[in-house]
Parts: C-alpha cells; sequence; structure tokens
C-alpha cells in the first residue's frame, strides 16, 4: 500500500511484468508476476486450507461428531449470511437508483471470508493460547473459508473466459488418479500434487474455473496419519495392535520402532497429508506476503462506498451474523464449548471480520473494474482493525484466561 501510494504507476508495472515476455502465455493467459501469485501460488495457500478442513471433518476433528459442531457451523452460517446480507443493504443504500448498483452488488461474496491464520494469532492474544474459544473461532474460520472456496469457484468465474464444464473432466480425471495413488500406498505428497493436482489446474483453467481452487479436490485424497484404520486417526491401543503384529501393514521402520509412542510418531511423520503441510505452511506463509503485495497496492485516494460497504459487511456483519446464529443454535440446545459464555462469543464473532487474505481474493474476482475493485481491496486491508476493537473489548469484558481472577 506505501509502495502503490509512492509511485501507482511503478507499483502497476512490477504486478503486471511480464517475465517471460508479453508474448508468452499459459492456455491464453499471460504469465505476469501477478498471475504467478494469483493462479499458482495460491493453489498451494488453499491447498493447505483444504488440509484443515479435510482434518476437521474426519473422527476425532472439530467437526465431528456433528452434534459437537452445530453451534459453531451455526455460526459459520450467520457469518455468511449476515456480512451478504449487510453487503446487500449497504449497496442498496448507497447506490440504490444507480446504474452502478448491480456492479457493486457483485462483491457480496468478499465479507463471507475470515483470515484463518490471523483470526487464530488475534484469538490467542485476545483469549489466551488454551481459551476454547479459540477452537471454536478456528472451526467457525475454517468452515466459513470451506463456503467461500464454493462461492469462488461458483459465482466468480473470469468473465473474459466462459465456463466451460465439459474440462472439469480432466478435474474427475486428477480426482480418480488422487484416489488410485491412495490405494497403491503412495507414500509420497508431491507425487499427487504434481500429477493429480495438476490435471485439476489444467481443467480448471481449460473450464474457466478459478484455477487456484485446483487442489480443494486433491488434497482431501492424501493419506492422513490415520492410513491403517481408513481416514481417521487410531488410538494408541488400536497403533499398538498394529505396530506389534497386526494385519494391517504398516512401514517397516514403524513396525521395528522399539514402543507404540515412538510407532505412532514416525507414523505422523510419514503421512503425505501432514507432511503436505509440515513442508509448505513456511513457504505459503512468506509467500503470502507476495501475495498481499501484489493485491493490496491500493491508493488511498480509492477509498469510496464500496471501501465503507465492505468493511462495515466484515465487522458489523460478521459479528452480528454469527453472534445472533451461534445464540440461536445455543437456545435450540446445542450449546458452545464449555468455558466459552456470550461474552466470549461476542468477542470471536469480531475477530472472524478479519477479512484480509481471502477477502482481498475475492474482491480480485468479483470487480473488474479499478473503480470498484481498489476500494473494495481496501475494505478488505482495513478489516485488520477488528483486531484492535477485539483487544479492546475484549479488555473490557474480561474474556482472557485468568481475567476473572
Amino acid at each position: 500500500m506505501v509502495f502503490a501510494n509512492i509511485d501507482i504507476h511503478a507499483y502497476e508495472d512490477m504486478v503486471d511484468y511480464h517475465i517471460f515476455g508479453e508474448n508468452t502465455k499459459i492456455f491464453g493467459k499471460a504469465v505476469t508476476v501477478h498471475f504467478l501469485v494469483n493462479e499458482i501460488f495460491m493453489v498451494f495457500f488453499f491447498g493447505i486450507a483444504t488440509k484443515e478442513i479435510t482434518e476437521s471433518v474426519l473422527p476425532g476433528g472439530a467437526l465431528n461428531p456433528i452434534p459437537k459442531a452445530i453451534n459453531p457451523l451455526m455460526g459459520t452460517l450467520g457469518g455468511v449470511i449476515g456480512p451478504a446480507g449487510l453487503f446487500f443493504l449497504l449497496a442498496w443504500v448507497f447506490y440504490g437508483g444507480s446504474s452502478d448498483l448491480s456492479t457493486v452488488a457483485n462483491g457480496w461474496g468478499i465479507p463471507t471470508a475470515t483470515d484463518i491464520a490471523l483470526a487464530w494469532l488475534v484469538a490467542r492474544i485476545v483469549f489466551g493460547a488454551s481459551h476454547p474459544a479459540v477452537n471454536f473461532l478456528l472451526l467457525l474460520a475454517v468452515a466459513d473459508d470451506a463456503i467461500g472456496l464454493g462461492i469462488i469457484a461458483i459465482f466468480y468465474p473470469d468473465p473474459e473466459f466462459p465456463v466451460v464444464p465439459a474440462w472439469l473432466l480432466l478435474v474427475a480425471a486428477g480426482m480418480a488418479v488422487a484416489f488410485v495413488m491412495r490405494r497403491l500406498n503412495v507414500p509420497y505428497w508431491p507425487v499427487y500434487i504434481l500429477i493429480a493436482g495438476g490435471l485439476s489446474w489444467v481443467g480448471l483453467v481449460k473450464s474457466s474455473i478459478e484455477p487456484a481452487l485446483a487442489l480443494v479436490v486433491i488434497v482431501p485424497f492424501l493419506p492422513s496419519p490415520q492410513t491403517t484404520h481408513g481416514l481417521f486417526e487410531e488410538d494408541e491401543h488400536e497403533f499398538e495392535h498394529t505396530h506389534r503384529g497386526g494385519s494391517e501393514a504398516v512401514p517397516a521402520e514403524v513396525v521395528e520402532a522399539e514402543t507404540a509412542e515412538e510407532a505412532l510418531e514416525l507414523h505422523h511423520r510419514r503421512a503425505p497429508l501432514d507432511h503436505f503441510e509440515h513442508q509448505l505452511k513456511l513457504p505459503v506463509d512468506f509467500g503470502l506476503f507476495f501475495f498481499a503485495f501484489m493485491n493490496a497496492g491500493v491508493a488511498f485516494a480509492s477509498i469510496t462506498q464500496v471501501t465503507f460497504i465492505v468493511l462495515l459487511s466484515l465487522i458489523v456483519g460478521k459479528t452480528v451474523g454469527i453472534t445472533l446464529f451461534s445464540w440461536i443454535g445455543a437456545r435450540l440446545g446445542f450449546p458452545l464449548p464449555e468455558g466459552m459464555d456470550n461474552r466470549h462469543l461476542f468477542v470471536a464473532a469480531i475477530i472472524a471480520g478479519l477479512g484480509l487474505t481471502v477477502a482481498l481474493f475475492v474482491a480480485g474476482k468479483a470487480y473488474e473494474d479499478p473503480a470498484f475493485q481498489d476500494p473494495a481491496k481496501m475494505g478488505a486491508v482495513l478489516s485488520v482493525g477488528a483486531a484492535i476493537i477485539a483487544l479492546v473489548v475484549g479488555r473490557m469484558l474480561k474474556v482472557k484466561d485468568g481475567s476473572d481472577e
């Protein structure tokens, strides 16, 4: 943002720089710095997010069994309906009767997103690292972004390239290849990503659906630490049975481990799903700086009504929607996690208004015209203010571990 406000032309030249020359294209798309970051690097960001979603729905995960997840899922629903509804309302208030109304309204998906990593970090500061509200918010953010991935795929295709559904057969082929590799116990995650993920990426590019979502349908096929007993994590007793001569096949070094605990640790380290995250998490976190650099560079002069529509929808819409729907869930017999009350719920809902990463991504897809895109991105960036609000309100309500003592 600083760079863009110092010299917007130099910034735009850098973002749109053609690395391999202006004539180099991949499936009709120019290979610019922006393309490499948004449509190739972000493949791995959404892949990591999908890994979290995949684990959350398995037995022992935050979304399993279903009754355990009903309240945060109700909050997730409110965290989508609330900001989207407020977005439409504010769009009508500011642009009702204008020819721009339909254009502005197309950005309704921007405030439905929550930045998982940033929300988790702020929640740990506000509540304390071990507070149940942290896991509640993490679960809500993961489910929220799962919905966000669907919104991007369905509602924001590339207008310059009409959707060609037939190419989705290539995505299905990638899924089939990943399934076969899983059945064959292929232990190396790069094989899944390069072959199955490559097929999926090409299929999405050719079908004109956001290619950054290529790994969303592939990552769930990566064997998890629970491969011996299907997808789900076995407990130590089950693993000890396997380790000491059970019928299921396990890696040789795991069988040779001296204790069941050591074997379990070796087994976890070998799991492709975990390896995928452990080996890519740091590069992806580092790469998010470049994503932000490529997408958040908007001039302060770009602040318009759209900025405030996005910002208010994220902070106010998320807060009201999540609080209301989770409260309704509790009244229907699906309580908040033990150790949480309405104070914690309210503050967690404020933190969920941190849209940033995914909100920036959706803003770039929702609007082609910089007159709308830049202000929307500014609103997404300014949503980091939700962290300050949460810190202040959290201190006032004494929501941090030990603050009542």
